[in-house]
């Protein structure tokens, strides 16, 4: 009499089994990520202080007493976090890295004024960080020599700062530049001491624009005595004896953020500065590129078994449920016009750079895709679906949800993305987690993500909805902002920027939603989840600006 429960009940008994092996194969990279990046701290002093408004990592040896100080600064959108591999590279080589946010980065209130390439930004960028070079010269441990290390927009800035010791001025004593992946606004020409940074060090990805590399070519070609195009990567030219020295190192296999983690860059840096301060460490190198890598790994992987304890919410799957001939220019539809309607329109009006035009494009995308659901129902009712033949009447369902079940499982997810994304991206990765002075636009973003996603996803689900669907949509709003930056390349160009990350965050959107919707059986579960988590990574990603 007992056979049949017993057989009736293996099913779900293997599945569990299957859960719990998948959710433990999980957790093994999600440790050792998390188990490296906590080691790599061990025995660093950190120190947190703020100078007005703006705040200030100082890392070192705990046992510190006299040592080289480094200075390190971000590119535009950065943070303190996207420099903390090279932080923790000197540090753990006996350097004092002193790190900082810049105006409107990270958690650095102040906004960043003016237009890209005035004076006025210029400035306010170069007293950002003559403040906190000042103050890293006030260090107990500061034994008199100083080098700083700039990516992106801070390598320029760096290269301008180091200008100002013409006259004797506060940058006269720098020791070393090192400059990654710099975008220069003024040729460097010969060394010129008090001039033109001493001991200059160029580092680039080695799948960033020609053009870029090329600008550090012409800056060691001016003190080799040879033409751009006869420099050679990883030989020095110049002195360090007279502060002459320039070297050019390209970093294999890495773009203009993953050199960031490079092992080759993060060497090279450690090395030139070792030869300019005859300085001996360790030689270790930060590695938390893969070790970030395996903990994300294991973050998605885990999804999949707690997806399976979600509640469900509805009894049939809701959703539009259209077939390829329906869904295709609902979904082509919107990625073409919203570029086109919103070319004409200001992108300045909220108080993050680009975040105007970003929350536009998903409002009047939502809106297109909302109006084009309306118009495939409305022709539903002429035209019956193959859904509706099935008895499964298009964007309706019989089933009732359960709304104590949504609410359940919404909050479930959200707490799942921000403790195993959220603050792990915020302590290791880059700056995540938004301030006070960055809620109002926050909250304007997440109206915006939430009207897309909610739209997006009613649009590819349901009952005999094409399979290939959400990655469709995907596509095609990604194809949107890339549009969207060639009709208006000069005020959408740092749009660019955000769009492999938001390529990235569709990619775990993808699975996420999958799984959360085969479970629930309602799209709006994901859509509120990855709404929020989107708005949150724009929100971050731009400075605050005047």
């Amino acid at each position: 009499m007992n056979a049949r429960p017993i057989t009736a009940r293996w099913p779900l008994v293997r599945w569990r089994l299957l859960d719990g092996l998948i959710a433990g194969v999980a957790l093994i990279p999600m440790l050792a990520g998390l188990i490296w990046l906590i080691a790599a701290d061990r025995g660093l002093s950190e120190t947190q202080v703020r100078l007005e408004q703006t705040p200030v990592t100082v890392s070192m040896q705990a046992e510190t007493d006299r040592a080289p100080v480094v200075v390190i600064a971000h590119g535009f959108s950065g943070s303190r976090q996207m420099m903390a591999s090279f932080a923790r590279t000197l540090a753990r080589n006996g350097y004092v890295a002193v790190n900082f946010d810049f105006p409107g980065h990270g958690a650095n209130p102040r906004p960043l004024e003016g237009e890209i390439g005035e004076q006025r930004r210029t400035q306010i960028l170069l007293d950002a960080l003559a403040s906190v070079v000042d103050y890293a010269r006030t260090l107990p441990q500061y034994e008199g020599r100083l080098a700083l290390l700039g990516h992106s927009m801070a390598g320029d800035i760096a290269v301008r700062y180091a200008a100002q010791g013409s006259s004797g001025g506060p940058a006269a004593d720098l020791d070393a530049l090192v400059a990654v992946s710099p975008y220069l606004s003024q040729d460097l020409g010969a060394h010129t001491p008090g001039r033109t940074p001493d001991n200059l060090l160029f580092i680039y990805g080695a799948w960033e624009p020609r053009m870029i590399h090329d600008q550090g070519r012409a800056a060691v070609a001016a003190v080799a005595d040879r033409p751009a195009e006869a420099i050679q990567p990883n030989v020095t030219y110049g002195d360090h004896g007279d502060g002459s020295a320039r070297r050019l190192v390209i970093a294999d296999k890495v773009e203009h953020i993953g050199v960031l983690y490079s092992a080759s860059a993060l060497e090279a840096a450690l090395s030139w500065l070792d030869q300019v301060f005859e300085h001996a460490g360790s030689g270790w190198v930060d590695a938390r590129g893969p070790w970030l890598g395996l903990y994300f790994l294991g973050v998605v992987l885990l999804a999949w078994p707690l997806s399976r304890l979600l509640p469900r919410i509805s009894s049939e799957p809701l959703g539009a449920g259209l077939a390829w001939r329906r869904l295709w220019p609902a979904a082509l539809l919107p990625a073409l016009l919203t570029p086109l309607i919103l070319w004409p329109f200001p992108t300045d009006f909220l108080a993050i750079a680009i975040a105007d035009y970003i929350a536009l494009h998903f409002l009047v995308y939502a809106a297109l895709t909302g109006l084009m659901l309306a118009v495939i129902r409305r022709r539903s009712r002429q035209v019956p679906s193959p859904a509706q033949a099935a008895g499964q009447p298009v964007g309706r369902s019989r089933a009732t949800p359960s709304y104590s079940a949504f609410i359940i499982a919404l909050l479930a997810v959200i707490a799942y993305q921000t403790l195993t994304i959220a603050l792990p991206t915020d302590r290791y990765v880059a700056a995540f987690l938004p301030d006070r002075h960055r809620f109002a636009t926050l909250l304007m973003l997440l109206v915006a993500t939430l009207a897309w996603f909610i739209a997006d996803e009613w649009l590819t689900r349901g009952r005999g909805a094409f399979i290939g669907g959400y990655a469709l949509t995907k596509a095609l709003f990604l194809l949107s902002l890339i549009l969207a930056v060639v009709l208006n390349l000069e005020e959408l160009f740092f749009l660019v920027i955000i769009i492999p990350a938001i390529l990235i965050l569709f990619v775990v959107f993808s699975l996420f939603s999958g799984w959360i919707y085969r479970r629930t059986g309602h799209p709006l579960v994901a859509a509120l989840a990855n709404a929020l988590v989107l708005a949150v990574a724009i929100t971050v990603s731009f400075p605050i600006a005047d």
